[in-house]
């Protein structure tokens, strides 16, 4: 068989029943740029598939495994997670095991603890079980995709936590491509082989931008956590400071690595679309003085920085809404947009720097400089 044949070049009703006949390995390394954040390893063998992801991500990172087991026509019907400590203790104060049940459009969930059951019932139709970096259990929802018969479909993601399962729209791109959008438009890209096994990651188009490859051959799990420096937090805040007329100016950022990816007008910031210009919440601008960009006047205040880096030149992207996460913009709430000016850095910029110069005689800068450039605004104060 060979595996690039296209998932959806044959039939829905044989691909349906299509189901492992002996124990199939999968290793993945998840990373994210040059450095790996997660090694998954997982079996399948009939109708079952057990797993484990060893994680840095977090303050102390993770051990998850997972057992699911699957109806002959590829549907869940049970899956257990466990949770671990990358030395494979259980974790504090957090159940032993999360049981899940798929019961038509429903999902029974047990969290387990040392004295007690808590049991609810969540709305999952199309249930499937997935936890990022968990990305083996994808498995599971391209079967539903099949089942499905249509090259578009909704399926129910029942992680480890108690809140109703997301929501990611699976459709079918073409070949052996299959496009997973999350409810806020995020497209993670799956390839997969006729019988649906993942071959590999693409989730460039998503915050997490976590890219792997199946691998061949099998790894211990529990060497390779041990060996794991958690990552902790992988964007940290900055604070840019200014001082004009007596005033002051800051801009609060998330600050994101490079990794060796590409930046401007690629994996970072792809050509027009709009960023967060930083990393997790959004990035805050607050002044106590009037701040005037060429035509657009900004009055004292409290706003949010974006960039829509446009095919014809970058523009600075000044917005009412504030207190929000990075990925809630909303283009009705913009003060204005003012062009920005790209330059060469003198030196390679790894996380993401933002400055407030000081011009004189009421004049001022922003510079945002990551990876081999910078792009800038002035602005006047009064």
């Amino acid at each position: 068989m060979n595996p690039r044949t296209p998932l959806f070049s044959i039939s829905f009703a044989t691909l349906a029943v299509a189901t492992p006949l002996f124990a199939q390995d999968a290793l993945f390394v998840h990373k994210l740029g040059k450095d790996t954040v997660a090694v998954e390893q997982y079996t399948r063998t009939g109708n079952r598939m057990t797993g484990e992801v060893a994680s840095r991500l977090g303050a102390t990172g993770t051990r998850l495994q997972y057992d699911v087991a699957l109806a002959a026509d590829g549907r869940p019907v049970t899956a257990t997670y466990r949770v671990r400590t990358l030395a494979g203790a259980p974790v504090p104060n957090q159940p032993a095991e999360i049981r899940l049940t798929f019961v038509g459009d429903s999902v029974r969930r047990e969290a387990v603890f040392a004295d007690s059951v808590n049991v609810r019932m969540l709305p999952a139709a199309r249930g499937v079980p997935f936890q990022s970096p968990a990305f083996g259990l994808m498995e599971v929802a391209f079967a539903q995709l099949r089942r499905s018969n249509t090259p578009s479909a909704a399926v129910a993601v029942v992680g480890i936590g108690g809140a109703n399962p997301g929501t990611l729209t699976l459709t079918a791109a073409g070949g052996d491509t299959v496009r997973a959008a999350n409810v806020v438009g995020h497209v993670t890209v799956f390839r997969a082989d006729r019988d649906g096994r993942l071959l590999s990651v693409d989730a460039s188009g998503t915050t997490q931008k976590f890219m792997s490859t199946r691998g061949t051959g099998r790894v211990d799990i529990a060497a390779v956590a041990g060996r794991m420096t958690p990552l902790g937090t992988l964007s940290a805040r900055g604070v840019a400071y200014g001082s004009f007329l007596q005033s002051v100016v800051f801009i609060n950022y998330g600050r994101p690595q490079v990794r060796e990816r590409t930046v401007w007008g690629g994996m970072l910031v792809p050509p027009d679309t709009i960023w967060r210009l930083g990393a997790n919440e959004a990035t805050h601008l607050a002044t106590s003085r009037e701040l005037t960009f060429g035509n657009l006047t900004v009055p004292p205040g409290l706003y949010t920085l974006w960039m829509f880096n446009a095919r014809s030149g970058p523009q600075l992207v000044i917005n009412r809404q504030v207190g929000q996460w990075g990925t809630s913009y909303n283009q009705a709430q913009d003060l204005g947009r003012v062009p920005l000016q790209m330059a060469t850095t003198p030196e390679h910029v790894e996380d993401l720097t933002i400055t407030i110069r000081n011009l004189d005689g009421g004049r001022g800068a922003f510079d945002f400089a990551w990876g081999s450039q910078v792009a800038t605004a002035t602005f006047s104060v009064r």
